[in-house]
């Protein structure tokens, strides 16, 4: 209690929060969490289904590992039938994703601006000594728009771009599975409400670099066992012990494919820490405007 200037008791005014305490009028307080807007959430069903798909990927591009030596190994004889498998799943995966938490025009909007801006990317590079542009846009709209659209997102941009560059063939449906993987992977990473600035970058660069290489050491699953009748050094050898024909796999991968997987890395850090704040603040701005977490309300006209 205070006296005012006529002698009468008066209470003092509330003190300000901890939170509150000096901060510039307009300005957020420090503690305030940037709430980061997804356009598709995973629920249950979305759970089931992209582990689903992920478990049947990951025995297609390891099956040769396990066979023996009487197995047709070439890929060019299950690739359509993954091929086959992979567009239900993936139809699967958007319908569990409405079923959970719904889907809507505008999501499916950006996600064929996305699609189309990687499909247009990839082509920049052509795959020399790995140059693909379009790694670090996957990895990026993974962070924002999360795991469930990234997978889709980055199986459609690899799908898309196989149409515009002509790249048919067997090795596309693993090549939809990976970039599903790293743009998947991108939106699990920690700190998506919280982590801002030059770390989140960092953190997004060194993901970049290091799914770069992943990337390139799954595809060489894919096409390893084709070279199975070749006599060299690093041929895969089908029924050979499993601990040999991994010797042989990474001694294949560190004379053949590190060429390519490290240029790629290095084009995706340099793309990330120069162009990734500018695209991270556009496609956070754009989820904001669309309003994915918003329920739809209809009123009578």
């Amino acid at each position: 209690m205070r006296k005012n200037p006529g002698g009468e008791e008066t209470a003092r005014p509330p003190r300000p929060a901890a939170g509150e305490r000096g901060t510039p009028r307009g300005r957020r307080p420090a503690t305030v969490t940037d709430r980061q807007a997804r356009a598709v959430r995973l629920g249950p069903r979305s759970v089931a289904a992209l582990v689903l798909i992920s478990l049947i990927g990951i025995a297609a591009f390891g099956w040769p590992l396990l066979a023996d030596s009487a197995s047709g190994l070439a890929h060019s004889k299950d690739a359509p039938w993954l091929f086959a498998a992979l567009l239900p799943l993936l139809l699967a995966v958007v319908a569990a994703t409405i079923a959970d938490t719904g889907l809507d025009a505008k999501a499916i909007a950006m996600l064929g601006v996305l699609a189309a801006a990687g499909a247009a990317l990839r082509p920049l590079g052509a795959g020399t000594a790995g140059i693909e542009p379009m790694f670090f846009l996957m990895v990026l709209s993974g962070r924002v728009l999360g795991p469930g659209f990234g997978f889709v997102l980055g199986s459609v941009s690899m799908f898309a771009s196989a149409l515009l560059t002509g790249g048919v063939g067997p090795w596309m449906p693993f090549q939809m599975l990976a970039m599903g993987w790293v743009s998947m992977g991108a939106g699990l990473l920690p700190g998506p409400d919280r982590l801002r600035g030059r770390r989140e970058v960092l953190l997004l660069a060194g993901y970049g670099a290091l799914s770069s290489l992943c990337y390139g050491t799954i595809m060489n699953l894919q096409g390893w066992p084709y070279i199975g009748s070749l006599a060299t050094g690093v041929s895969f050898v089908p029924g050979d012990p499993l601990p040999e024909n991994l010797t042989r796999f990474l001694a294949y991968c560190l004379t053949t494919s590190l060429g390519w997987d490290v240029p790629r890395a290095i084009v995706t850090i340099t793309a990330t820490l120069t162009l990734g704040p500018t695209i991270l603040k556009a496609l956070r701005r754009a989820t904001r405007r669309a309003a994915f977490d918003a329920p739809v309300e209809f009123t009578n006209g």
